[in-house]
């Protein structure tokens, strides 16, 4: 399950606003690359939709069937928000329903059956 927490508005290119949802994820325990501690986190999402403002807002709190997993991405910069820090990522995290995520963890693709 994963909860809707926020939502962003964007505006394209030619002028027109849409909006994404903000979905989060239950809490995770990761161990720290460097100090090798346990951390908990929750990862999150941002999902594209047709909905305005106003809906968004009301759908705040709403819980929706699926998960967020992580996805293998060409290598991109990114800036810590609270460093300023520039790293270079190769993955990002995506929100996938229920069933989607049932029929990629269960259906080999022709090149892993031969």
């Amino acid at each position: 399950m994963v909860k809707i927490i926020d939502f962003k508005t964007y505006e394209t290119e030619d002028g027109k606003e849409f909006c994404t949802l903000i979905v989060q994820g239950g809490v995770e325990a990761v161990k720290s690359r460097e100090t090798e501690k346990i951390y908990l986190t929750a990862r999150t999402a941002s999902v594209a939709c047709t909905f305005s403002e106003s809906v968004c807002k009301s759908l705040i709190g709403t819980e929706l069937n699926g998960g967020i997993q992580k996805v293998e991405v060409d290598p991109y910069e990114y800036t810590v928000k609270e460093t300023g820090e520039v790293i270079r990522l190769s993955h990002r995290y995506e929100y996938v329903d229920e069933q989607e995520r049932i029929v990629k963890d269960n259906v080999l693709t022709a090149e892993e059956v031969f």
